[in-house]
């Protein structure tokens, strides 16, 4: 099993499961065959602190890395037993982001699977999440995930016939996770054609939400500034269309951690508010509701 990224540094997330693992052995060899420029590896393991014996995944990954010969880094979280998947994940990519920035990488890498990327789409679905959630595990500007073409199946037959030794983790079989109910519940009672026809139904949607974003981006070029949009044209949107306008506007100025509530709530808003009034967002940013246009700016310190 090949995987293949373009020449320089990356920063690869190893959590000392099945799949990191495989990832892992298969970039390692990767680096070896190359014959130009090969990748380098800074392995990545976050401890999020949500089980007692997580200690023994660090020292698994750490031990991998030695025997590689790649540098190793890592962090301990402390979320506690309760800690929510959102919660978990939020903690664990910026930690990823903050080493990909502090070694100056191309990108991190992920070890999410086809399976992965099946249990994603049913969960947003559930989630509400609209024509994005369909699509949202997939390679992008900053994350690589090489491995969306090979299945669970793949990895667990690749790392039984290269010897590999992982860790299981006691949680992903607690189905009080709503992942963890749509990977041994939900997904289970799909035949292996109506897997594929979902597959076949993200493949379309990814190129659908393509076509969709360069339309939203044009549109968004046609307002008088950049951080600010025509209230009156907004206004004159239908709900649907309103929303992803500005899910697009919110994106393209570095603003990407919100849900479906608070982009309804935004919305709305923009729509009915009264003028010169201020609703906050993440990142430290600030809707402004004047009269005549919406605009974003930073928060003061």
């Amino acid at each position: 099993m090949d995987v293949n990224l373009k020449p320089g540094k990356y920063v690869v997330a190893v959590s000392g499961g099945l799949d990191s693992v495989a990832l892992l052995d298969m970039l390692h060899k990767s680096r070896l065959q190359a014959r130009n420029e090969p990748i380098k590896i800074v392995v990545a393991h976050f401890d999020h602190g949500i089980r007692q014996d997580s200690h023994q995944d660090r020292q698994h990954v750490q031990t991998l890395a030695r025997q590689y010969g790649l540098p190793f880094v890592y962090n301990e979280g402390q979320l506690g037993a309760g800690a929510s998947e959102a919660t978990a994940r939020k903690a664990r990519y910026n930690f990823l982001h903050n080493v990909r920035s502090a070694s100056n990488a191309r990108a991190i890498v992920t070890a999410h699977h086809q399976d992965d990327a099946l249990e994603t789409a049913v969960l947003n679905i559930i989630r509400g999440t609209g024509r994005k959630g369909l699509t949202a595990l997939s390679s992008r500007s900053g994350i690589e995930r090489p491995l969306l073409s090979a299945s669970k199946h793949d990895l667990i037959k690749y790392a039984q016939s290269n010897g590999l030794v992982w860790r299981e983790d006691s949680t992903n079989t607690d189905q009080n996770y709503l992942r963890n109910y749509v990977r041994h519940t939900i997904l289970p009672r799909l035949d292996d054609k109506a897997k594929a026809q979902l597959r076949g139904i993200i493949v379309r949607q990814r190129a659908i939400n393509h076509q969709l974003d360069t339309l939203l981006v044009n549109l968004l070029h046609s307002q008088s500034a950049s951080r600010k949009i025509d209230r009156r044209w907004f206004n004159g949107l239908s709900h649907d269309c309103s929303r992803e306008v500005m899910a697009a506007w919110l994106r393209a100025h570095g603003v990407r951690e919100f849900d479906r509530r608070t982009l309804e709530r935004l919305v709305v808003a923009a729509k009915v508010g009264k003028a010169n009034k201020d609703y906050s967002l993440l990142d430290n940013r600030l809707m402004q509701i004047e009269a005549d246009h919406l605009a974003l700016t930073l928060l003061e310190r």
